[in-house]
Protein backbone atom coordinates (compact mmCIF):
# COMPACT_ATOMS: atom_id res chain seq x y z
CA UNK A 1 0.00 0.00 0.00
CA UNK A 2 1.17 3.49 -0.87
CA UNK A 3 1.28 6.19 1.84
CA UNK A 4 1.04 9.83 1.40
CA UNK A 5 2.29 12.29 4.67
CA UNK A 6 2.88 15.32 2.92
CA UNK A 7 0.26 18.28 4.53
CA UNK A 8 -0.28 21.05 2.46
CA UNK A 9 -1.55 23.92 5.09
CA UNK A 10 -4.45 26.29 4.37
CA UNK A 11 -6.87 28.86 5.92
CA UNK A 12 -10.45 27.40 6.51
CA UNK A 13 -12.70 27.23 3.74
CA UNK A 14 -15.82 25.55 2.27
CA UNK A 15 -16.04 22.77 -0.80
CA UNK A 16 -18.23 21.85 -3.10
CA UNK A 17 -18.03 18.35 -4.73
CA UNK A 18 -19.50 18.25 -8.14
CA UNK A 19 -19.21 15.05 -9.11
CA UNK A 20 -19.03 14.26 -13.01
CA UNK A 21 -22.08 12.01 -14.50
CA UNK A 22 -21.91 10.10 -17.99
CA UNK A 23 -24.19 10.47 -20.72
CA UNK A 24 -26.58 7.53 -20.85
CA UNK A 25 -29.64 6.63 -22.23
CA UNK A 26 -32.60 5.88 -19.88
CA UNK A 27 -31.00 4.04 -17.22
CA UNK A 28 -29.24 5.83 -14.70
CA UNK A 29 -26.65 4.07 -12.14
CA UNK A 30 -24.65 4.74 -9.02
CA UNK A 31 -21.68 3.35 -7.22
CA UNK A 32 -20.48 4.74 -3.95
CA UNK A 33 -17.93 3.33 -1.45
CA UNK A 34 -19.85 1.75 0.75
CA UNK A 35 -17.61 3.52 3.90
CA UNK A 36 -17.54 6.93 3.32
CA UNK A 37 -20.24 7.32 0.94
CA UNK A 38 -17.82 8.72 -2.06
CA UNK A 39 -18.86 8.17 -5.86
CA UNK A 40 -17.07 6.05 -7.31
CA UNK A 41 -18.42 5.89 -10.98
CA UNK A 42 -21.95 6.30 -12.57
CA UNK A 43 -24.42 7.71 -14.66
CA UNK A 44 -27.56 10.31 -14.53
CA UNK A 45 -26.64 9.66 -10.66
CA UNK A 46 -28.65 12.98 -9.48
CA UNK A 47 -31.37 12.65 -11.80
CA UNK A 48 -34.82 12.54 -9.99
CA UNK A 49 -36.69 8.95 -11.02
CA UNK A 50 -39.27 6.58 -9.54
CA UNK A 51 -37.38 3.82 -7.60
CA UNK A 52 -40.37 1.57 -6.52
CA UNK A 53 -39.53 -0.96 -3.50
CA UNK A 54 -36.23 0.55 -3.26
CA UNK A 55 -38.30 3.06 -1.01
CA UNK A 56 -38.86 0.15 1.65
CA UNK A 57 -35.05 0.38 3.03
CA UNK A 58 -35.71 4.15 4.24
CA UNK A 59 -39.43 2.46 5.59
CA UNK A 60 -37.48 -0.08 7.64
CA UNK A 61 -34.82 2.35 8.91
CA UNK A 62 -37.65 4.58 10.37
CA UNK A 63 -39.41 2.29 12.00
CA UNK A 64 -36.51 0.54 13.12
CA UNK A 65 -35.81 3.69 15.24
CA UNK A 66 -39.09 4.26 16.54
CA UNK A 67 -40.13 0.91 17.23
CA UNK A 68 -39.32 -1.79 19.59
CA UNK A 69 -39.61 -4.95 17.45
CA UNK A 70 -41.03 -6.94 20.13
CA UNK A 71 -44.16 -4.66 19.73
CA UNK A 72 -47.45 -5.67 18.28
CA UNK A 73 -49.02 -3.87 15.60
CA UNK A 74 -52.69 -4.42 14.56
CA UNK A 75 -53.57 -4.66 10.90
CA UNK A 76 -55.92 -2.05 9.90
CA UNK A 77 -58.35 -2.94 6.70
CA UNK A 78 -56.39 -0.25 4.98
CA UNK A 79 -53.15 -1.95 5.44
CA UNK A 80 -54.83 -5.61 4.36
CA UNK A 81 -56.07 -4.31 1.52
CA UNK A 82 -52.93 -2.56 0.09
CA UNK A 83 -52.56 -2.29 -3.91
CA UNK A 84 -49.50 -4.91 -4.81
CA UNK A 85 -47.02 -7.33 -3.17
CA UNK A 86 -48.33 -8.72 -0.32
CA UNK A 87 -47.53 -10.81 2.51
CA UNK A 88 -51.18 -11.43 3.12
CA UNK A 89 -51.96 -9.58 5.94
CA UNK A 90 -55.62 -9.98 7.73
CA UNK A 91 -57.69 -6.72 9.20
CA UNK A 92 -57.48 -7.59 12.70
CA UNK A 93 -54.80 -9.77 13.05
CA UNK A 94 -51.63 -8.71 15.08
CA UNK A 95 -47.88 -9.07 13.99
CA UNK A 96 -44.88 -7.99 15.74
CA UNK A 97 -42.91 -4.93 14.45
CA UNK A 98 -39.90 -7.66 13.51
CA UNK A 99 -41.66 -10.23 11.49
CA UNK A 100 -43.54 -7.25 9.43
CA UNK A 101 -39.80 -5.89 8.56
CA UNK A 102 -38.88 -9.42 7.59
CA UNK A 103 -41.89 -9.40 5.28
CA UNK A 104 -41.31 -5.74 4.37
CA UNK A 105 -37.69 -6.62 2.64
CA UNK A 106 -37.63 -9.95 2.11
CA UNK A 107 -40.84 -10.07 0.56
CA UNK A 108 -41.44 -6.32 -0.30
CA UNK A 109 -45.03 -6.63 1.30
CA UNK A 110 -46.90 -3.55 0.66
CA UNK A 111 -49.25 -4.18 3.49
CA UNK A 112 -46.20 -4.68 5.82
CA UNK A 113 -45.21 -0.95 4.45
CA UNK A 114 -48.58 0.29 5.23
CA UNK A 115 -49.05 -0.89 8.71
CA UNK A 116 -45.79 0.04 10.05
CA UNK A 117 -46.28 3.84 8.64
CA UNK A 118 -49.49 3.55 10.18
CA UNK A 119 -47.95 2.36 13.56
CA UNK A 120 -45.56 4.48 13.42
CA UNK A 121 -46.34 7.40 12.31
CA UNK A 122 -49.63 7.66 12.95
CA UNK A 123 -50.57 7.82 9.38
CA UNK A 124 -49.28 7.25 6.00
CA UNK A 125 -49.03 11.28 5.74
CA UNK A 126 -47.41 11.36 9.16
CA UNK A 127 -44.46 8.29 8.26
CA UNK A 128 -43.96 10.03 4.59
CA UNK A 129 -43.05 13.42 7.04
CA UNK A 130 -40.65 11.31 9.21
CA UNK A 131 -38.94 9.81 5.93
CA UNK A 132 -38.79 13.35 4.73
CA UNK A 133 -37.32 14.97 7.50
CA UNK A 134 -34.55 12.01 7.83
CA UNK A 135 -33.65 12.92 3.93
CA UNK A 136 -32.95 15.82 4.78
CA UNK A 137 -30.94 15.68 8.03
CA UNK A 138 -29.28 13.16 5.76
CA UNK A 139 -28.55 15.58 2.96
CA UNK A 140 -30.51 13.52 0.50
CA UNK A 141 -31.57 16.42 -1.62
CA UNK A 142 -33.59 14.87 -4.79
CA UNK A 143 -35.12 12.78 -2.36
CA UNK A 144 -39.00 13.21 -1.84
CA UNK A 145 -41.82 10.64 -0.02
CA UNK A 146 -45.60 10.03 -0.43
CA UNK A 147 -45.58 6.28 0.49
CA UNK A 148 -44.22 3.91 2.49
CA UNK A 149 -44.03 1.09 -0.20
CA UNK A 150 -43.00 3.02 -3.64
CA UNK A 151 -46.30 2.86 -5.35
CA UNK A 152 -46.22 5.23 -8.16
CA UNK A 153 -46.72 8.75 -7.55
CA UNK A 154 -45.58 11.63 -9.37
CA UNK A 155 -43.73 13.77 -6.22
CA UNK A 156 -42.13 10.34 -5.08
CA UNK A 157 -38.93 10.53 -6.19
CA UNK A 158 -35.04 9.78 -5.27
CA UNK A 159 -32.21 9.35 -7.46
CA UNK A 160 -29.42 6.72 -7.85
CA UNK A 161 -27.08 8.64 -5.80
CA UNK A 162 -29.75 9.24 -3.39
CA UNK A 163 -30.90 5.83 -3.06
CA UNK A 164 -27.09 4.31 -2.49
CA UNK A 165 -26.48 6.69 0.39
CA UNK A 166 -30.09 5.38 2.21
CA UNK A 167 -28.74 1.90 1.77
CA UNK A 168 -25.30 2.75 3.13
CA UNK A 169 -26.90 4.58 6.06
CA UNK A 170 -29.20 1.94 6.56
CA UNK A 171 -26.63 -0.78 7.14
CA UNK A 172 -25.34 1.33 9.89
CA UNK A 173 -28.09 -0.10 11.89
CA UNK A 174 -27.33 -3.26 12.85
CA UNK A 175 -31.25 -4.46 12.95
CA UNK A 176 -31.27 -3.70 9.06
CA UNK A 177 -28.32 -5.23 8.53
CA UNK A 178 -29.48 -8.42 9.83
CA UNK A 179 -32.81 -8.06 8.65
CA UNK A 180 -31.80 -7.08 4.97
CA UNK A 181 -28.85 -9.85 4.61
CA UNK A 182 -31.42 -12.76 5.71
CA UNK A 183 -31.53 -14.94 2.74
CA UNK A 184 -35.12 -17.04 4.57
CA UNK A 185 -37.16 -16.74 7.08
CA UNK A 186 -40.12 -18.61 8.85
CA UNK A 187 -43.13 -16.55 9.33
CA UNK A 188 -44.62 -17.00 13.02
CA UNK A 189 -48.14 -15.35 12.21
CA UNK A 190 -47.89 -17.73 9.13
CA UNK A 191 -47.62 -20.87 10.40
CA UNK A 192 -44.00 -21.32 9.89
CA UNK A 193 -44.40 -20.09 6.03
CA UNK A 194 -40.47 -19.79 4.62
CA UNK A 195 -40.17 -16.42 2.73
CA UNK A 196 -37.23 -15.95 0.88
CA UNK A 197 -35.74 -13.04 -0.02
CA UNK A 198 -36.38 -11.75 -3.34
CA UNK A 199 -32.79 -10.33 -4.21
CA UNK A 200 -31.54 -13.08 -5.52
CA UNK A 201 -27.69 -11.89 -5.94
CA UNK A 202 -27.70 -13.02 -1.91
CA UNK A 203 -28.15 -16.81 -2.49
CA UNK A 204 -25.21 -16.35 -5.40
CA UNK A 205 -21.67 -16.65 -4.59
CA UNK A 206 -20.75 -12.96 -5.73
CA UNK A 207 -20.17 -11.61 -2.61
CA UNK A 208 -24.12 -9.54 -2.45
CA UNK A 209 -24.42 -9.27 1.42
CA UNK A 210 -27.97 -6.89 1.66
CA UNK A 211 -30.27 -4.92 -0.71
CA UNK A 212 -33.81 -4.96 -1.80
CA UNK A 213 -35.67 -5.26 -5.16
CA UNK A 214 -38.22 -3.04 -6.94
CA UNK A 215 -40.74 -2.85 -9.46
CA UNK A 216 -43.27 -0.53 -11.17
CA UNK A 217 -44.77 -0.27 -14.69
CA UNK A 218 -43.45 3.78 -14.43
CA UNK A 219 -40.12 3.07 -12.44
CA UNK A 220 -39.17 -0.44 -14.61
CA UNK A 221 -37.06 -2.56 -12.57
CA UNK A 222 -34.87 -0.96 -9.98
CA UNK A 223 -32.00 -2.60 -7.46
CA UNK A 224 -29.83 -2.08 -4.66
CA UNK A 225 -26.95 -4.24 -3.43
CA UNK A 226 -24.36 -3.91 -1.17
CA UNK A 227 -21.28 -5.99 -2.15
CA UNK A 228 -18.46 -6.80 0.35
CA UNK A 229 -15.05 -9.02 -1.13
CA UNK A 230 -12.18 -8.90 1.30
CA UNK A 231 -11.68 -5.05 2.84
CA UNK A 232 -13.66 -3.64 0.51
CA UNK A 233 -17.26 -2.71 0.31
CA UNK A 234 -19.28 -1.01 -2.38
CA UNK A 235 -23.27 0.02 -3.02
CA UNK A 236 -24.44 -0.01 -6.26
CA UNK A 237 -28.19 1.19 -7.47
CA UNK A 238 -29.68 0.52 -10.86
CA UNK A 239 -32.49 2.71 -11.82
CA UNK A 240 -34.99 1.61 -14.58
CA UNK A 241 -32.30 -1.02 -15.93
CA UNK A 242 -33.41 -4.14 -17.58
CA UNK A 243 -30.48 -6.35 -17.06
CA UNK A 244 -29.95 -5.11 -13.31
CA UNK A 245 -28.56 -8.66 -11.85
CA UNK A 246 -25.63 -8.80 -14.44
CA UNK A 247 -24.93 -4.44 -14.47
CA UNK A 248 -24.76 -5.27 -10.66
CA UNK A 249 -22.21 -7.68 -10.79
CA UNK A 250 -20.43 -6.36 -13.73
CA UNK A 251 -20.24 -3.18 -11.56
CA UNK A 252 -18.63 -4.52 -8.56
CA UNK A 253 -16.23 -6.45 -10.37
CA UNK A 254 -14.92 -3.47 -11.59
CA UNK A 255 -14.44 -1.93 -8.11
CA UNK A 256 -13.22 -4.86 -7.33
CA UNK A 257 -10.55 -5.78 -9.78
CA UNK A 258 -10.01 -1.72 -10.12
CA UNK A 259 -9.84 -0.16 -6.96
CA UNK A 260 -7.46 -0.73 -3.52
CA UNK A 261 -7.68 0.50 -0.29
CA UNK A 262 -5.18 3.04 -0.32
CA UNK A 263 -3.58 3.88 3.09
CA UNK A 264 -2.99 8.01 2.81
CA UNK A 265 -1.71 8.87 6.42
CA UNK A 266 -0.70 6.57 8.79
CA UNK A 267 -1.87 6.97 12.90
CA UNK A 268 0.67 9.37 14.34
CA UNK A 269 1.87 12.90 14.99
CA UNK A 270 2.39 15.65 11.67
CA UNK A 271 4.35 18.70 11.43
CA UNK A 272 1.90 21.42 10.92
CA UNK A 273 3.88 24.60 11.69
CA UNK A 274 7.16 25.73 12.91
CA UNK A 275 5.45 24.84 16.50
CA UNK A 276 2.54 23.26 16.23
CA UNK A 277 2.14 19.29 15.33
CA UNK A 278 -1.20 17.29 14.39
CA UNK A 279 -2.46 14.21 15.79
CA UNK A 280 -4.33 11.52 13.84
CA UNK A 281 -6.39 9.15 15.87
CA UNK A 282 -6.39 6.45 13.41
CA UNK A 283 -5.30 5.62 9.88
CA UNK A 284 -7.05 7.24 6.58
CA UNK A 285 -7.41 4.59 4.09
CA UNK A 286 -9.65 5.34 1.14
CA UNK A 287 -10.99 2.98 -1.84
CA UNK A 288 -9.16 4.47 -4.47
CA UNK A 289 -7.94 3.46 -8.78
CA UNK A 290 -4.28 3.87 -9.65
CA UNK A 291 -5.27 7.15 -11.74
CA UNK A 292 -6.47 8.99 -8.53
CA UNK A 293 -3.47 7.80 -6.11
CA UNK A 294 -1.57 9.87 -8.58
CA UNK A 295 -3.60 12.93 -7.79
CA UNK A 296 -3.75 12.99 -3.91
CA UNK A 297 -3.04 15.97 -1.82
CA UNK A 298 -3.54 15.90 1.88
CA UNK A 299 -4.97 19.57 2.96
CA UNK A 300 -4.25 20.80 6.58
CA UNK A 301 -6.74 23.77 7.23
CA UNK A 302 -6.40 25.16 10.57
CA UNK A 303 -8.56 27.30 12.89
CA UNK A 304 -7.96 30.90 12.51
CA UNK A 305 -6.45 31.15 16.37
CA UNK A 306 -4.50 28.01 14.87
CA UNK A 307 -4.01 26.53 18.36
CA UNK A 308 -7.10 24.73 18.81
CA UNK A 309 -7.48 21.80 15.91
CA UNK A 310 -7.75 21.36 12.02
CA UNK A 311 -9.57 19.83 9.65
CA UNK A 312 -7.69 17.23 7.68
CA UNK A 313 -8.68 17.21 3.91
CA UNK A 314 -7.64 14.15 1.15
CA UNK A 315 -8.17 16.08 -1.99
CA UNK A 316 -8.60 14.42 -5.60
CA UNK A 317 -8.86 17.08 -8.28
CA UNK A 318 -9.51 19.86 -6.21
CA UNK A 319 -12.34 18.26 -4.18
CA UNK A 320 -12.35 17.40 -0.26
CA UNK A 321 -13.09 13.31 -1.10
CA UNK A 322 -12.34 12.66 2.51
CA UNK A 323 -12.16 14.88 6.05
CA UNK A 324 -11.34 14.62 9.53
CA UNK A 325 -11.09 16.49 12.49
CA UNK A 326 -7.62 16.72 13.88
CA UNK A 327 -6.54 18.12 16.95
CA UNK A 328 -2.96 20.34 17.64
CA UNK A 329 -0.76 19.82 20.05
Amino acid sequence: MKRFAKILIASICSFIVFFSVSQAANASYAVIDADTGRLLFGSHVHEQKPIASLTKMWTALIAIENNELSEEVEISRQAALSEGSSIYLEPGEKVTIEELLYGLMLRSGNDAAYALAEHTGGSIEGFADLMNEKARIYGLNNTYFTNPSGLHNDLHLSSAYDTAQMLRIAMQNDTFKKISSTINYKSPSKNGVTWQNKHRLLRQQVGAVSGKTGFTKVAGRTLATYFEQDQEKVIVVTLSESNDWQVHKSLANKVFSEYDYVTIADKGEYKATEDKTVELKKPISILLNKEEEKKLQNVLHLSRKQDEFGIWHVMLNNESIYSTRVDLK
